[in-house]
């Protein structure tokens, strides 16, 4: 017997909640700061403190999520155990204080690598702490219906910013210089700390607290026994760690491979979130992800790395960041939310913290190893290596689907819906 279609919700259902509209507006205002700095940042580091390395880029992007992969299950235990609002607030205020201090060494003239070393790595701190909270913390703010909604809209915020962010950081740096695009970032921390403070408790539903003993290792048994999350965190793993390195891959093509100025180096961020964008807004009106739509979209984003890695004209690349986009964005909000549906509320924090370990803590791995390719081989080396990674990952989530329906092919079964489910719990 097959079960009842998940009930589609309207694009914008979550916006309705106060709160979860406070929360959304706060994260857009914060989204466009992170872009502008991290376009800033990258042009610091690849043009004022050193000659095009990709290896001390890498090394930057890799010690800005290192925190993330040595701190995820203390991290997620936190969230579990206190008010998310309340950890929010102190994250945030962590993340302004580095920006800005950042921001004072660039102003001053007296940044050097080693500073930009150190504060990417308290940003990774205060960042491993805030991810886990801030994706558990949506929950909390709408209905379980609207789950996949709140995740779907989240993953806009970031993108639409990614439209804006990028762009302006070009023309800020053009025009006046990269401490200015820092700043910016800096102070748009302000926004989540309102958004925070204004808004109702009353109106939250707080997921039960978390024991205040053996909490990491209860988060790990969780993960370790549920063989339908832990394929989804293997490809999360594999595109995080070799796939979704644009701030990498966009900076040496752009400065290496094409030549480009910091107008354009900040349009192929714009142009990649167009894609980005419209993902995160089909996610929004999908109920339920499927296993099958991650491994259908990866391989799409394999398909665009490889296209890449050909292109002969900055154009041609920017053409194709926004499919890219599209599919790169489709895996990751549809692996997020089934993960989200799959786990229990008390154990929601460590969860996702674990998901975000592995997805962004892959990255002190691949980034400097794909920097080290692109001084070695150039620009267009990166690509491939993400493209091969990705195609591996295809291959073994494929035949891992294949033996889950006894060797036939989805289509051959009618009850595919039940057997891809990816958030239908333990088999």
């Amino acid at each position: 017997m097959t079960a009842a279609a998940p009930e589609k919700v309207a694009l914008f259902s979550s916006m309705r909640i106060r709160n979860y509209r406070l929360f959304w507006t706060g994260g857009f205002v914060s989204n466009i700061g992170t872009w502008m700095a991290r376009v800033a940042q990258d042009w610091l580091v690849l043009t004022i403190l050193t000659d095009n390395s990709s290896l001390a880029l890498g090394l930057v992007t890799g010690l800005q999520f290192l925190p993330t992969a040595l701190l995820a299950p203390w991290a997620g235990t936190v969230a579990d155990r206190y008010a998310k609002r309340h950890v929010l607030m102190y994250t945030q205020l962590a993340l302004a204080v580095t920006g800005l201090v950042l921001t004072l060494l660039v102003w001053g003239g007296w940044v050097q690598l080693w500073h930009v070393y150190l504060l990417a790595t308290l940003q990774g701190v205060a960042a491993a702490f805030d991810t886990p909270a801030r994706q558990a913390f949506a929950p909390e703010m709408v209905p379980a219906r609207l789950i996949p909604n709140a995740v779907g809209l989240n993953t806009t915020s970031f993108h639409a910013a990614r439209v804006v962010g990028p762009a302006v950081a070009g023309l800020t740096i053009a025009w006046w210089g990269v401490a200015p695009a820092l700043l910016l970032n800096a102070l748009s921390f302000a926004a989540v700390l309102v958004a925070l403070l204004v808004m109702n408790p009353k109106e939250l539903t707080p997921a039960p607290r978390a024991a205040k003993r053996g909490g990491v290792r209860a988060g790990v048994r969780y993960v370790r026994d549920r063989p339908d999350i832990l394929i989804v965190l293997f490809v999360v793993f594999m595109v995080g760690t070799f796939g979704m390195n644009f701030q990498l891959f966009n900076s040496l093509m752009a400065t290496a491979a094409f030549g480009a100025g910091p107008e354009e180096f900040g349009m192929l961020g714009s142009v990649m979130a167009v894609g980005s964008l419209t993902a995160g807004l089909l996610a929004a009106r999908r109920p339920r992800p499927r296993l099958r739509l991650i491994l259908g979209a990866l391989a799409g984003f394999t398909a665009m790395l490889f296209a890449l890695s050909l292109t002969p004209t900055l154009t041609w690349y920017a053409v194709l960041l926004v499919p890219t986009g599209l599919f790169a964005l489709t895996v990751m909000t549809a692996a997020n939310t089934s993960v989200q549906l799959a786990v229990e509320p008390v154990m929601r924090g460590r969860v996702m913290a674990l998901y975000m370990a592995i997805f962004l803590g892959g990255t002190p791995l691949g980034a400097p190893l794909l920097g080290w390719a692109g001084d070695v081989w150039g620009p267009r080396a990166t690509l491939v290596i993400g493209a091969v990674a990705c195609a591996v990952t295809v291959v073994v989530v494929g035949l891992h689907l294949l033996r889950r329906n006894g060797w036939e092919w989805p289509w051959q079964r009618s009850d595919d819906d039940a057997i891809l489910d990816v958030v239908d719990g333990p088999r």
